[in-house]
């Protein structure tokens, strides 16, 4: 078995416990921790009137401003429904661009309230300073390359000079995939997106690395004709793309990890932004939570009752924000596959509101 295989598995079966542990429900605590306590991320994101959020430099479908101006993309809205939870409007979002290498000490320095930027879940980073909360995206790593080479493998460019960006995960992937595969690739470093993806396309070399969502961004936007491209697989490990935010505010994990959840189990539920007032007068229980109509899931948080109404109404539920910034509604088109969610075939499990 593949380790993707095992990260499948072993994802299953933590949140498989997490669902056990939760039942039967309990009521959410009556004496809660009230927003905006003393030095908590919440009550500098409260102070200052919006949430500051780590961003790519220029990864369509996940980060980039439009013609306007306005950032869009996968990423952007974990950003805006955080924004739109703790401070009603998904608008009061700030996005700082950082390069792979800036981007955690960024967060560690408290420079962002919290990393929703194409970040790889690892053991090194977990360790280090930064809480991973959960993957909004489902990733692997792959080689893109000239059609006209007629490369489809990895074993189809052995010898090949490849670019890699410095300051990532993709970096250690490539050269454990060279060895592994016995492919003796060829590195040739760039410290940021924008020159790694230039030199790609100028020649300088035979295939350009990095996380496939970004392979797809890059030729759907970047490249003269798409079809002279191609893109497979790296390797069969999963990349779990994942928000951070620092160590030592439970408060702020809790909140931005439900965030998504919220987001998650709206899907679940059926609840979109186009139905969600009408869901406000459901007698499902499932949806009285979420939706704040029961009183006390917000304060538990310490938030506003209305804080999912708020994300969903706002933002939208995690199927359409993937629909419209990679998915079927976008210029990206990339299959949910492992994004669907887990009565789907999918990754993404809605937790108990409860």
């Amino acid at each position: 078995m593949g380790r993707r295989g095992l990260v499948i598995i072993g994802f299953t079966a933590a949140l498989s416990g997490a669902l056990a542990a939760c039942s039967p429900a309990p009521k959410p605590a009556s004496d809660a921790a009230p927003a905006g306590k003393a030095g908590s991320t919440l009550a500098t994101v409260q102070k200052h009137g919006y949430v500051s959020c780590g961003a790519s430099q220029a990864n369509a479908g996940f980060s980039l401003p439009d013609d306007k101006g306005y950032w869009r993309g996968l990423d952007i809205d974990m950003c805006r429904a955080v924004a739109a939870a703790v401070l009603g409007d998904q608008d009061k979002a700030r996005f700082v661009p950082l390069t792979g290498q800036q981007r955690l000490t960024a967060l560690q320095t408290g420079e962002i309230d919290l990393l929703p930027r194409t970040t790889t879940w690892t053991m090194a980073r977990d360790a280090n300073g930064v809480n991973f909360t959960f993957p909004n995206y489902y990733d692997y790593t792959g080689f893109m390359v000239r059609a006209a080479t007629g490369a489809t493998k990895p074993a189809d460019i052995k010898g090949a000079s490849v670019c890699v960006q410095t300051g990532s995960i993709t970096e250690v992937i490539f050269a454990d995939v060279s060895w592994r595969q016995k492919l003796d690739l060829k590195p040739v470093i760039f410290d940021n997106v924008s020159a790694t993806r230039q030199a790609f396309f100028s020649g300088r070399c035979d295939a350009l690395i990095t996380d496939a969502s970004s392979l797809y961004s890059v030729r759907a936007t970047q490249s003269k004709n798409p079809d002279d491209y191609v893109i497979f697989a790296a390797n069969d490990e999963a990349n779990p793309l994942t928000p951070a935010v620092r160590h030592g505010d439970d408060q702020w994990f809790d909140i931005v990890k439900w965030v998504f959840q919220a987001q998650i189990t709206a899907e679940y539920l059926g609840i979109t932004s186009a139905n969600v007032d009408e869901m406000l007068k459901s007698e499902d229980p499932a949806i009285r939570r979420l939706l704040g109509v029961e009183a006390g899931y917000g304060k538990a948080l310490g938030l506003r009752e209305d804080w999912a109404y708020q994300i969903i109404k706002q933002v939208g539920n995690y199927g359409e924000v993937y629909d419209r910034n990679v998915g079927k509604d976008s210029k990206l088109k990339i299959e949910r596959g492992l994004n669907r969610l887990q009565r789907d075939g999918g990754l993404m499990v809605p937790l108990p509101f409860s």
